[in-house]
């Protein structure tokens, strides 16, 4: 039954003569199936109905031509006095296009002595009114449905359901669906995959995890499809944490998930930083059977050189050609880009001419890569052989080929070179841009034409519209070395007219600037205009102002400008510290200064060969000879050396140490020597070793 209260199907069922033509089981014979008389007799049961009723609902359809409900039109029916049941009624439903003018048949018939809707019927109107998307008469439907007491079946719940999610009121489709539970309507697994796929779309991934528990608890499963989808959709929301769970799940019912999904995965565990996990994963890919492509070794090859495991990138590489897979660009320049960027452009260099060797295409930019490498490399001859190289491959230089020669030239202030290069470009059809005259501007700088350069900076490139925030940065640096500083300054302030807003590193450079020309007050100043107009300072310009705010004596100033940096989610750097702590010890606040030492190390910044030497050195200025001594021992556990200058300074204060302290030294020394070996001070720093040795020789005899 597909309603829960009895229909009239049942009396149409009966009213057709052809149900008694059927024959018993022994009907069938030794041939198989059935004899051709009872095929024959069972074929006549699915013939269509008879013509009555088919004239019946042409002569309806006739009415409802006016395609508009009224008194008229229901008279008219009544008037014609045809025999109404649900298959009748059915067939001019899905005659009609109008929801509204079915909607008022559909009640009319529903008046009518004796009839009552079966399930067609309620899937036609229901099917026709979410087609209009009349969802108001919709629901005046359903509530007279359910007012009845009767009970939708499975395929309507899913109709309902399937039009909601069309016309986008998800909501309303997962309220259906709670309704199709609700009702004691079996659910299949196909509904649950339906809904979840929906609620993945929309990324509503708590009412995702909802349904899925409640399949899980009634035994039944995703499909891989759906579990790939809601996989891939975790990972694109930077939501990784369900996945292993997920994986899991899929494990016990022997599924995995598709090469997209597993793809999308890799991509988040290597922007996680979590390399080993995709190494493991991609192991068990091909133990589940689910063979990696190009996509999946170019994605761990790309996190592997981000981070630095050049070693790890190379063998996956090969691991990907003695698999049998043709390497394509993307997947050649991940590799290349990351051994050029870490020095290893020789090894890049081989896997080019690898790529060439199986006929893979080198696009321009791993050519660019390959340049750039053997510049920084110093290795110029080779960096033009490349470059002549790849245009008789058929591969011309663009402009980032020329930026990175145009670079080069300017860092060694090779100008003749850089402008001939200029000329080229231009003859060569490449225009060079904003970043070529930054180049060309600062190898100028570089070489104290400031002249030349201002000349550049004006009638050339604010011409062109070529001015930024980097080139004017550029100058103004160059006028302060220059110690131009009214130049520098009046620079400054034509920005704004040019529509160029200073940014941390501008206010950086002029305060140097103003504090080494001795203008603190203006560069104060400038520091609070700053931070007024809501540029963020960066840790450079912050050790700027605590630098010379201790020189000044101001330590609490500079003390406070430390805390202020932190507060604002500045991470201080080694410069930082050291600069604090130099301050200190020149104020003979050696205590503050350790304790600046501690909060270093405890926020994980490791200190230098000049931290320590200015630590010894202030506890030697303040007497303390066994702290000196302490961040001496430190300081060796860490690697490092004092220098001839304070080494002299230690030796004769530690020949005045008084027998218990020397005692103390011993002990240390024994554990130190059990640590690093009996020769470990002699070997590691020479005089301050033997000054222990010696005092320690002198103490015992």
């Amino acid at each position: 039954m597909f309603l829960a209260k009895r229909c009239n199907f049942w009396r149409l069922w009966i009213s057709f003569p052809i149900w008694s033509t059927l024959r018993p089981v022994s009907a069938i014979t030794q041939s198989g199936f059935f004899s051709s008389e009872s095929r024959k007799n069972l074929s006549e049961l699915f013939q269509p109905p008879a013509p009555a009723y088919s004239d019946s609902a042409c002569q309806i359809g006739r009415i409802l031509q006016c395609n508009q409900w009224s008194e008229s039109v229901a008279m008219e029916l009544e008037r014609l006095g045809v025999e109404l049941n649900p298959y009748v009624v059915n067939q001019v439903l899905k005659s009609l296009s109008d929801s509204a003018l079915a909607f008022h048949f559909y009640w009319w018939a529903e008046s009518r002595p004796d009839f009552e809707h079966d399930h067609f019927t309620i899937k036609s109107i229901v099917s026709l009114l979410l087609q209009d998307q009349n969802f108001g008469l919709l629901s005046d439907v359903l509530r007279r449905i359910r007012r009845k007491g009767l009970s939708l079946h499975r395929s309507l719940y899913r109709i309902l359901i399937s039009g909601y999610v069309r016309a986008g009121l998800i909501g309303s489709a997962i309220e259906m669906f709670d309704q199709m539970i609700v009702s004691g309507c079996r659910v299949f697994s196909i509904d649950y995959n339906r809904l979840i796929g929906v609620l993945i779309k929309n990324q509503n991934f708590d009412l995702v995890e909802k349904y899925y528990n409640m399949m899980i608890q009634q035994g039944l499963s995703l499909t891989p499809f759906t579990y790939s989808r809601w996989i891939s959709s975790l990972c694109e929301a930077r939501r990784i944490g369900l996945v292993e769970n997920l994986l899991g799940d899929m494990n016990k019912i022997g599924s995995f998930p598709d090469i997209w999904a597993c793809n999308i995965y890799l991509d988040s565990l290597c922007k996680d930083r979590r390399l080993d996990d995709a190494m493991n994963f991609l192991e068990t890919m091909v133990k589940k059977g689910r063979d990696p492509d190009v996509v999946t070794y170019t994605t761990i090859i790309n996190g592997l050189c981000e981070s630095k495991r050049i070693s790890d990138a190379v063998e996956l590489w090969e691991e990907m050609v003695k698999r049998g897979f043709t390497p394509d660009g993307v997947a050649c320049g991940a590799l290349i880009f990351g051994l050029c960027n870490h020095g290893k452009v020789d090894v890049a260099y081989e896997l080019a001419m690898g790529m060439l060797k199986m006929n893979i295409d080198i696009s321009v930019s791993v050519y660019n890569a390959l340049i750039s490498g053997f510049w920084r490399a110093g290795r110029v001859d080779k960096a033009h052989t490349i470059m002549s190289f790849m245009q008789r491959n058929g591969c011309q230089p663009d402009l980032v080929t020329y930026n990175i020669l145009l670079n080069h030239y300017c860092n060694k202030v090779m100008l003749d070179k850089a402008y001939n290069l200029i000329k080229k470009m231009e003859t060569s059809g490449i225009s060079p841009d904003r970043h070529s005259y930054n180049q060309l501007l600062k190898g100028l700088c570089k070489a104290n034409k400031l002249e030349k350069a201002h000349a550049l900076f004006t009638d050339q490139m604010e011409l062109n519209g070529f001015c930024d925030v980097v080139s004017c940065n550029i100058l103004i640096d160059a006028f302060c070395r220059a110690r131009k500083m009214e130049s520098a300054f009046n620079l400054f302030k034509e920005m704004s007219q040019k529509g160029i807003t200073a940014d941390a590193v501008t206010y950086g450079t002029l305060i140097n600037g103003f504090f080494r020309v001795g203008y603190s007050n203006v560069a104060e100043e400038l520091f609070h205009q700053m931070l007024k107009a809501g540029v963020v300072p960066n840790v450079n310009l912050y050790n700027i102002m605590i630098y010379y705010i201790c020189e000044a004596g101001r330590l609490r100033y500079a003390q406070k400008l430390f805390s202020d940096m932190v507060e604002k989610g500045i991470n201080p750097d080694v410069v930082s510290f050291n600069t604090l702590i130099n301050g200190l010890k020149k104020s003979l606040r050696m205590n503050e200064a350790l304790d600046v030492y501690k909060d270093m190390c405890n926020k994980g910044v490791t200190p230098d060969n000049l931290t320590f030497r200015l630590l010894v050195g202030g506890f030697l200025k303040e007497g303390k000879i066994m702290m000196a001594y302490r961040i001496w021992e430190h300081m060796m556990e860490n690697g490092f050396t004092l220098d001839r200058d304070v080494s002299e300074r230690l030796y004769p204060e530690g020949q005045n140490l008084n027998a218990r302290d020397l005692a103390l030294l011993a002990h240390e020394c024994e554990l130190c020597s059990e640590r690093y070996g009996p020769n470990a001070y002699v070997d590691a720093t020479g005089a301050v070793c033997r000054t222990r040795l010696v005092s320690l020789h002198k103490f015992y005899k």
